[in-house]
């Protein structure tokens, strides 16, 4: 617990005085602490160290956690934490992803996004606010749109009634200095400015982009959520 709470402490720090360099406030950034591979007691602690945003990057394994937590929570009365799928989603796993987020950072293809609306639509569930996932670096690894595929998805995806494009995510190449990055999560920015004035229509509110290794430099840049897992917890134990 203490450990934690050092660790957190420290990336809040960070993230003010990234915050401030970028001429914004910290309160306008949303850390989502990333709890893959980690048990639901862990994430209690974070919890109860005033931790209210959560990531998970495989379905399966966040299902029984988001439930087990979920569970404890209400039986003390205490408020639900919002929950964030930010891994690809296969579309054989889009049933366990649809109503339990209140934001999918990774819509990769315009079939998944279609998929998503289908089953939301089905279940009779809300519209679902997503990001779409944009592979800026190109590494042919990563999932994501192309950048020059992605007015032409963006505009097939608002066809969608059941899906509310809220921004953009990307992962960024893992690198030792983190200024190497620093082109990545800019021209994310920039694309974002671009899909703006292109389609006014969708609430362009957030960029997703930022992790353990790189989120100052995405705070710079204009990141308005960020996904730290092992600069919280540690290292992940498989």
């Amino acid at each position: 617990m203490e450990k934690i709470a050092e660790r957190l402490e420290s990336v809040k720090a960070r993230l003010a005085r990234a915050a401030e360099r970028a001429g914004g406030a910290p309160d306008e950034i949303t850390l989502v602490a990333v709890t893959k591979t980690h048990p639901v007691e862990v994430i209690r602690k974070a919890y109860d160290l005033g931790v209210r945003h959560f990531g998970e990057n495989r379905p399966e394994e966040a299902l029984p956690k988001i439930e087990a937590l979920n569970a404890q929570l209400d039986s003390e009365g205490l408020p639900k934490p919002t929950w964030h799928m930010i891994g690809h989603v296969q579309h054989r796993k889009v049933k366990m992803v649809i109503g339990r987020y209140a934001l999918i950072h990774s819509v990769d293809t315009v079939k998944l996004a279609r998929r998503l609306d289908t089953r939301i639509r089905e279940a009779g569930l809300d519209v679902q606010p997503v990001l779409l996932e944009v592979n800026v670096s190109g590494e042919p690894t990563k999932y994501g749109f192309k950048q020059d595929e992605l007015p032409g998805a963006v505009e097939e995806i608002l066809k969608l009634d059941r899906l509310q494009v809220q921004g953009l995510m990307t992962v960024a190449p893992i690198v030792k200095d983190p200024e190497e990055v620093r082109p990545v999560f800019r021209r994310l920015r920039e694309l974002m400015d671009e899909l703006k004035e292109r389609f006014p229509e969708a609430p362009w509110r957030h960029l997703s982009m930022g992790m353990t290794d790189d989120f100052e430099v995405a705070v710079e840049e204009g990141s308005t959520i960020v996904r730290i897992g092992r600069a919280i917890f540690g290292p992940r134990e498989y």
